[in-house]
């Protein structure tokens, strides 16, 4: 078995900037997706390549936001890439629109087989599905999840894409190590690579706990300080940090590690900022942390 600490899923070569097809919506406020993966993944010295899979006029937990399905244009929009010549050394999705733009990545996936294929299942939490994802969307998400080379889903997520109950009945966050590591084992059994299953915070603990397994390769877990307030766009910002720091050449332990130091500490930032529980997760004065990466 690999240690997490000497697995290196992408090899930074010399001068050569990476580039990565963000497969995201773009979300006018209350920032997420589009809005937190570009300038993360720039400051880690990579070029974004954005694949919007749909329009929002805010996040989705504003009253009135209007969302414009982009998955029409997709296939037009990745096929004229190739007129031009352009190269990708990884795909990375996330919120996706439509079933049929499962299909679109897939197209990614096949015009360059070699790219790291990063997926963030996002379609829900706390055991709760997102309100524009129906049950064929998740049913095709799950399905992307199995190709997926880092897999990041949080606990209702992985249930999801493991076909187990949620909803009523939903055990929340408090899982034991034992469970964790059945459901990342199950979730490899299915074909993810490499899994980071996220959020685990128990009763009575000050802690939140992400725990990392793969394919040949040593289970761990990462922990934080637990912050008791939710932020809209967290999830987002955990993941774009940790594939920066994959795509900058840093081991799985040290990508998974910093993705929770650095979520922690913008949460800590957007508490200080007016009306901070609806405006979305504040990290732009810790971006100088993301390029250090580089160092």
């Amino acid at each position: 078995m690999t240690s997490a600490n000497d697995l290196h899923l992408y090899e930074r070569r010399d001068d050569y900037i990476p580039r990565v097809a963000a497969v995201h919506d773009l979300c006018g406020y209350g920032k997420c997706s589009l809005g937190v993966a570009i300038p993360v993944l720039s400051a880690a010295g990579c070029d974004v390549c954005p694949v919007p899979t749909g329009l929002f006029s805010s996040h989705t937990a504003f009253p009135g936001w209007y969302m414009h399905d982009t998955t029409s244009i997709m296939e037009d929009y990745t096929n004229a890439w190739k007129g031009i010549g352009v190269e990708i050394d990884a795909v990375y999705s996330g919120f996706l629109g439509a079933p049929e733009q499962v299909d679109r990545i897939r197209d990614l996936y096949e015009t360059y087989p070699n790219a790291l294929r990063v997926v963030d299942p996002v379609m829900a939490d706390h055991g709760k599905v997102y309100p524009t994802y129906t049950p064929e969307l998740c049913d095709a998400m799950a399905e992307l999840a199995a190709g997926a080379d880092i897999l990041t889903p949080n606990l209702t997520e992985a249930a999801i894409i493991l076909g187990e109950p949620i909803g009523d009945d939903w055990c929340g966050t408090d899982i034991s190590d034992a469970e964790a590591a059945r459901m990342i084992d199950a979730l490899v059994a299915k074909g993810a690579k490499h899994v980071v299953l996220k959020g685990i915070q128990r009763e009575g603990e000050s802690v939140i706990r992400n725990f990392v397994g793969g394919v040949d390769c040593d289970m761990f877990k990462a922990a934080n300080e637990y912050l008791p307030y939710m932020l809209h766009g967290t999830g987002d910002l955990y993941c774009s940090c940790l594939m920066a720091a994959v795509m900058a050449g840093r081991s799985l332990r040290d990508a998974v590690v910093f993705a929770g130091d650095f979520t922690h500490d913008a949460m800590i930032v957007s508490a200080k900022q007016p009306d901070f529980k609806n405006r979305g997760v504040s990290f732009e004065p810790l971006l100088g942390k993301v390029a250090q990466l580089l160092g």
